[in-house]
């Protein structure tokens, strides 16, 4: 495996739910027989699927079942999939955090990882101490930490900062020190987690920067785990694809990113449980629409129409709807209402009906909150955010370092209603 930094066979990563320990000392001690015959963790065939939606029947669950896949030299790996994939679990095995149940990893050359706001930094170093400290853990000389040490401070910008013990560093001050020493401490194979969204925009750009140049110009392997579509985009030569714990694609990332988009980004479909006591005027489901039929992701900077099915009940005389999307810290990224354009009120009587709004995203990729209210004569009667997310994607490479994506969604070109059918 000359040209192969990490080799991953048949990884398994088996855990038990609801208690702390593997179990009981009887299980222990048949886990150890087992192991001494060279048999199989006999508790792990009762092991299942790791879907967070429902409730299993066991109490061990399988994070990760059955992996597979190379990694060379050189290469940049992206690593995506939803929340509960299994994503962390397999950088904490690839870092030697934790220890697989089944299954072996071969791995050539030194490894630094990034797995969480402060790792491998002991709290009451100094941020010069915990340089040095990082280094030695990775196998470096003093004089090879020493010359780098300027390179690492400048890089994190926290050089006011760096000798007073890291406990009293922000969380974006802990992460900018613990990826420059990282990247700048030469380890073959740099593991990298959702950590970076920590940092402000201007530090995530300069560390995208960094692992792109550590990737091609110095030859070493990186490993990125990010929900951030764009960065894998722009970063990534390949990816994997992981869905409960399985590896669903992997191929090189435009494809992988296809398959990712291709797999329904719900929960609920976009269909909202309705108690039967809920109100007289409630929203059903959300949804866009093309050629392919009824989704819930779309491309970035194209024309878009968002369609809202509602049920009234009772006559509305004087309803408007509002739509806002925001950002995984909820935070605003454009509202628009249905009196925008020509200021009239809707008028409904009781049925069905279908509400689009069309519109242009013009906003970078990633996963978006829907979030959609009625009033009748300026009173909510009913306002829902849906479980199912706004998936944007764009095609382009280079968009994760554009400003032109950036922006927010443009004037509403105009709103439109539909009688479906009566009540």
């Amino acid at each position: 495996m000359s040209d192969i930094a990490i080799k991953v066979e048949d990884l398994g990563k088996l855990y038990r739910l609801g208690e702390v320990g593997t179990g009981t000392m009887s299980q222990d001690l048949n886990r150890w027989w087992a192991r001494m015959r060279g048999k199989e963790d006999p508790f792990a065939k009762i092991g299942e699927t790791n879907d967070r939606t429902v409730k299993g029947t066991s109490d061990f669950v399988w994070s990760l079942k059955d992996v597979n896949f190379e990694v060379k030299q050189g290469e940049v790996l992206g690593i995506i999939g939803r929340n509960g994939a299994g994503k962390s679990t397999l950088l904490k095995i690839l870092s030697k955090v934790t220890a697989p149940t089944t299954g072996r990893i071969k791995i050539n050359g030194r490894i630094a990882s990034l797995l969480e706001v402060g790792t491998g930094f002991h709290p009451e170093l100094t941020g010069r101490e915990n340089i040095f400290l990082n280094g030695a853990i990775l196998g470096m000389s003093k004089t090879e930490i020493r010359s780098k040490f300027d390179e690492i401070v400048d890089f994190s910008g926290v050089e006011r900062y760096i000798d007073t013990p890291v406990k009293r560093y922000s969380s974006g001050m802990y992460v900018r020190l613990a990826f420059a020493v990282a990247a700048f401490l030469e380890p073959e194979i740099l593991i990298v987690d959702e950590v970076l969204a920590v940092g402000d925009a201007e530090f995530q750009k300069k560390c995208l920067g960094r692992m792109k140049d550590v990737s091609v110009n110095d030859g070493r392997t990186v490993l990125f785990v990010s929900h951030n579509i764009a960065a894998v985009r722009s970063l990534c030569t390949s990816g994997i694809l992981l869905s409960q714990g399985k590896i669903e694609c992997s191929d090189d990332i435009p494809t992988v990113l296809d398959s990712y988009f291709s797999t329904p980004n719900v929960e609920l479909q976009g269909v909202r449980n309705i108690e039967e006591d809920f109100s007289s005027n409630y929203f059903t489901k959300w949804f866009l629409r093309d050629d392919t039929g009824e989704k819930h992701n779309w491309e970035t900077r194209k024309d878009i129409t968002f369609y809202f099915e509602f049920v009234t009940e009772v006559n509305l005389n004087k309803a408007e709807i509002g739509l806002q999307i925001r950002g995984n810290e909820g935070e605003i990224i454009y509202g628009i209402n249905s009196r925008d354009r020509d200021k009239q009120y809707l008028s409904l009587e009781p049925g069905r009906y279908e509400f689009a709004f069309d519109c242009r995203l013009p906003i970078r990729d990633g996963n978006y909150e829907i979030d959609v209210a009625i009033a009748e004569n300026d009173i909510i009667v009913d306002h829902w955010i849906s479980k199912t997310r706004l998936s944007i994607f764009s095609k382009e490479k280079d968009t994760v370092l554009s400003e032109a994506v950036t922006g927010v969604l443009r004037e509403l070109s105009f709103f439109r209603k539909k009688k479906i059918s009566n009540v």
